[in-house]
């Protein structure tokens, strides 16, 4: 069905039928919550449960997602539906950005208010050995007032995070190419700087996952290494977790422009996944630049 074609038979604003997907996909989340929260509490069976909410939600999304391809692919979805799906995409971006920015606010408040409150007058005489210096600036003056934190090491910008950072604004750099591709119906081009996208975003993640491993087994740099550890590890994975999630859904969008879904003017499944792909790119700027640096 051409896009023409599709935008005149295309009905004022689809209502959809009566679905199961929601109460299902409701299902899958509190098999991974109910098995999480019982395994981290060292009850073997949790990760049981854990491992078939997932597969369990992701069968369930996948299916929902694939309706939604084939009703938009099929001409039901109109200008209002685009416009819904927008506003939709938009608020989510929104909320990710309210999200990180508690991170962000625990990092700055613990920076410049709770570790100077704590080494101040009134609190030398409870902490006489204390340091009133942030990790970053001073590595090694990490003891905690009680001596209860393990010494540990601090993650500079050099060389695997800024390696990280060239990845991620070069997979921006492509992923902007393949869009304009798209707007002028270079499908070929399109694909191929799609797939370069992706493959910068593994490597991204595959830099983090052996950063981590080097924090843990050389620097003993760990969740449990006080504010800095716990900041740090919190950032920077759900960061991860982020891109992850950004990676799964640019690679489905290639597997759609493969088998030719999407034109030059419709093609909001590739805007709305280009949308949170630089909103990654732009806290991970953020992120690089506070945790990092600072």
């Amino acid at each position: 069905m051409s896009n023409a074609t599709s935008q005149r038979t295309a009905p004022y604003y689809f209502v959809p039928s009566p679905s199961p997907y929601p109460i299902l996909a409701m299902i899958g989340v509190f098999l991974l919550i109910t098995g999480f929260y019982t395994w981290i509490n060292s009850r073997l069976f949790g990760r049981w449960v854990f491992l078939v909410g997932l597969v369990w939600w992701l069968f369930i999304i996948f299916h929902w997602f694939k309706d939604t391809v084939v009703e938009s692919e099929s001409g039901k979805y109109g200008r209002k539906i685009d416009v819904s799906y927008r506003w939709g995409m938009s608020w989510f971006i929104y909320s990710e950005v309210m999200f990180f920015g508690a991170f962000f606010t625990a990092l700055w408040y613990a920076h410049a208010h709770a570790l100077p409150e704590l080494g101040d007058i009134q609190n030398a005489l409870l902490w006489p050995n204390f340091k009133a210096v942030w990790p970053s600036f001073a590595a090694g003056a990490t003891a905690s007032p009680a001596g209860t934190i393990e010494p540990f090491q601090t993650m500079g910008p050099f060389w695997l995070p800024t390696i990280n950072t060239i990845l991620l604004l070069s997979s921006a750099v492509t992923l902007t190419i393949a869009h304009h591709a798209l707007q002028i119906g270079k499908r070929g081009r399109t694909i191929a700087f799609m797939w370069i996208t992706l493959a910068l975003g593994i490597t991204f993640l595959c830099c983090q996952a052996f950063e981590y491993h080097h924090a843990y087994t050389e620097m003993n740099l760990k969740l449990s290494s006080g504010i800095y550890g716990s900041t740090f590890f919190m950032l920077t994975g759900f960061h991860g977790f982020h891109v992850l999630v950004g990676t799964i859904m640019l690679f489905f969008i290639t597997l759609r422009l493969m088998k030719g879904h999407f034109t030059q003017k419709r093609h909001f499944g590739f805007e709305g996944a280009a949308w949170y792909w630089h909103f990654v790119d732009v806290v991970w700027l953020g992120l690089y630049v506070t945790v990092y640096w600072l």
